[in-house]
């Protein structure tokens, strides 16, 4: 005769015990088990709302046969049969003795509304934190051919999940995000730095590139030495002062940032230019910011999805202040990508300030390619 298998030493009594959302289902195929013609009335509510394939199988079979009147219903077990046989050819494990513990799950059958709004809200958080994760993952993804349109079309799709949330489930007012924003941390990127030091020296050496780049600011540098310089340079140019490294470390002094480096490792940062256009480097740096911009909006939206105490109201405020911060990088990055006009000449684009607003989230801004 076999052993008897033992929960503790196969490891049983470790499986986590179900989410809440998890009694809800029970308790709303319950309700509709006991009283089958309340289905009708909840139609915004899909199969896959549902945290189990048996739970999902259920509700289709529930909605897929006729309700019987209720005094019929009361009389005989025939509709819970049918059921149970058209959910078994869907999943397997379903048994009647199941089917009688929902019902004794559900304390309130007319109550079945707030128990679909319940599922509803939790299936609209496993969405969003499956959008958030794409997001992320694409942003990681080196492989891609097109790895920065592929990543505003996952935000797009990301703002699409939000956006769809905020129809169905409106936000109060006061709904503030439960989960403080966190400040990203610069890691040490050795390539990022170099292309950093090869703008600023060589838009020192072509006095009048910061203007034509403002699509690129400080906060896209990850070097804070780098981010200061190239406000040095911006400040220079609008004040027509000329510039050159000596100029430039002089301004460094007033913006405070001269004493984080030796005046000789400036100058000789300054005066090492390459061959490229300074926007080929301004655009590098571009793309690495919007990057890393989108990596933290996943993040900071993941983070979101998985504190249980934030309400839906909550997640739609949070994700949209997320997503607004990438919609700043975004317009900039479509703005410095973008050909002009044929018949508009190329200081005309450049020297214009940023178009304001939302970009679109229907496709990506073309990405242009140097050789």
């Amino acid at each position: 005769m076999p052993p008897t298998p033992d929960p503790i030493e196969d490891g049983l009594d470790s499986l986590p015990p179900p989410p809440p959302v998890f009694h809800v289902e029970q308790a709303l195929l319950g309700a509709l088990l006991l009283e089958p013609h309340r289905a009708a009335g909840l139609t915004g509510i899909p199969a896959e709302a549902f945290s189990t394939a048996g739970h999902a199988a259920l509700l289709t079979a529930i909605r897929s046969l006729p309700a019987l009147e209720p005094a019929e219903h009361a009389k005989t077990t025939t509709w819970l049969n049918q059921v149970l046989a058209a959910a078994g050819e869907q999943t397997r494990g379903l048994t009647t003795t199941y089917l009688h513990q929902l019902i004794q799950c559900c304390p309130e059958p007319q109550h079945a509304p707030a128990y679909a709004r319940i599922i509803e809200e939790e299936h609209s958080r496993r969405l969003l934190r499956g959008a958030a994760h794409r997001l992320i993952q694409t942003t990681l993804d080196t492989s891609l051919p097109h790895r920065v349109a592929t990543t505003l079309t996952e935000a797009g799709a990301l703002t699409t999940v939000v956006d769809d949330i905020a129809t169905r489930f409106p936000t109060r007012s006061g709904s503030l995000s439960r989960t403080p924003a966190s400040t990203p941390v610069a890691a040490h990127d050795e390539e990022a730095g170099e292309e950093e030091r090869l703008l600023l020296a060589t838009a020192t050496a072509r006095p009048g590139s910061a203007e034509r780049m403002r699509w690129l600011i400080p906060g896209d540098f990850l070097h804070p030495l780098h981010a200061g310089l190239w406000q040095c340079l911006i400040a220079l140019t609008r004040r027509g002062t000329p510039i050159d490294p000596v100029t430039v470390l002089w301004e460094a002094q007033h913006h405070g940032i001269a004493g984080t480096a030796e005046p000789r490792e400036l100058l000789g940062l300054l005066s090492e230019p390459d061959g490229c256009d300074p926007e080929y480097w301004g655009e590098q740096i571009l793309q690495r910011s919007l990057l890393t911009t989108a990596h933290h909006t996943g993040q900071r939206i993941e983070k979101l999805t998985g504190d249980p105490a934030t309400t839906t109201y909550q997640l739609v405020v949070g994700a949209r202040r997320a997503l607004a911060d990438l919609s700043a990088v975004r317009v900039r990055w479509h703005y410095a990508t973008t050909p002009p006009p044929a018949n508009a000449p190329a200081r005309n684009r450049i020297s214009a300030p940023p178009r304001a607003g939302p970009p679109p989230t229907t496709a990506p801004p073309a990405v242009r390619t140097r050789r």
